[in-house]
């Protein structure tokens, strides 16, 4: 039952993998292939091609800065609260995918482990110790500080790229602005890479080898298993939410697309090899599309489209806690037969 428990869960691993690039593709190519920078199969290589690469380097991140954010309990409390935490973050990923909503994985992930770490708790097993510091770093701060300082920077960069571009013709500027967007949405695909690649990696060394193992080396199969798992997934292309970021949400063009990408890239790298913050691509993308939509003197943001998002992102962690915690309670038995004599 050991090595049966063990390989279900980096099965779901993998799945959580492959779903995280397939829904994230879409803030990857939404903008460029709106803006006709790209074909959609030109966009999709390109960026499961850097997304793979941003993937692999975030090894290197893995292995100098750790991941506080997996501390669970080893043997069979931890196995059976990894399942539980990732059945609870892949259901509510499927069901954003064909709502068609864009939603932070890494918020997904860390309500279904603090759900599942009640549940268990509940029932007289051991659960991760600093959930509410894990909170706090993953989902609370950035949940707040990374969408408004996206907006806040495409706001107001926007009428500056605006006046740089006052004297270029308008197909000249379009131009030059599509060929710098298909640099731009590599750049977030690796960023993208950078920010999820190392998570998944650690599920996977902590799902094989347990907590105890740390992170000190990264294991070649855990950074391969991770890269393709997100290569494939953005390879798939997740087009319902492309649709909504780039027809539903915002009237865009190329300029507001390449002031949008600029934002995302500049975080999602800097936010990860400077600061080391959690930063979500998602939250990120749509924020500094608004940021830049909301200049136009037209409207051409569709609010009622806004509030829902919000409402969304809102209840990812909350719900993926409720799950979480019903799968943790429904799992429990799984955690027994692992462990009998």
């Amino acid at each position: 039952m050991t090595a049966a428990l063990t390989g279900a869960v980096i099965v779901l691993v993998g799945v959580f993998g492959f779903l995280n690039g397939f829904r994230d593709a879409s803030t990857s190519v939404a903008l460029t292939v709106r803006t006709r920078a790209l074909t959609p199969r030109i966009a999709l290589v390109l960026t499961a091609t850097f997304n793979v690469l941003g993937t692999l380097t975030s090894a290197w991140l893995l292995k100098n800065i750790g991941m506080a954010f997996i501390a669970v309990p080893d043997g069979g409390d931890g196995l059976v609260l990894l399942a539980a935490t990732l059945v609870a973050a892949i259901l509510w990923g499927v069901y954003g995918w064909w709502k068609g909503f864009p939603a932070s994985s890494t918020h997904a992930l860390v309500g279904g482990l603090i759900g599942a770490s009640v549940g268990l708790t509940l029932l007289g097993d051991r659960a991760p110790s600093h959930l509410d510091s894990v909170f706090w770093v993953s989902v609370g701060l950035p949940l707040v500080l990374s969408p408004l300082l996206a907006f806040g920077a495409a706001f107001f960069l926007t009428p500056l790229v605006t006046w740089m571009m006052r004297y270029s013709q308008p197909n000249q500027a379009h131009a030059g602005l599509r060929a710098a967007q298909s640099v731009g949405a590599s750049i977030v695909a690796f960023g993208h890479g950078l920010q999820d690649g190392q998570r998944l990696m650690a599920l996977f060394i902590v799902t094989a080898l347990g907590s105890e193992a740390g992170f000190g080396e990264v294991p070649v199969w855990a950074a391969v298993a991770a890269a393709a798992a997100m290569g494939a997934g953005t390879l798939a292309g997740g087009w319902r939410i492309t649709y909504t970021l780039s027809h539903r949400l915002v009237r865009v063009d190329p300029l507001r697309a390449f002031v949008s990408q600029l934002v995302t890239s500049v975080m999602l790298v800097f936010g990860s090899l400077g600061l080391h913050w959690p930063l979500s691509t998602t939250h990120t993308v749509v924020a500094s599309v608004l940021g830049a939509g909301a200049n136009q003197d037209f409207a051409a943001v569709n609010g009622p489209l806004v509030v829902r998002l919000i409402r969304f992102w809102l209840l990812t962690p909350l719900t993926t806690a409720v799950l979480g915690f019903i799968f943790g309670l429904a799992f429990e038995p799984f955690e027994d037969l692992r462990w009998r004599p």
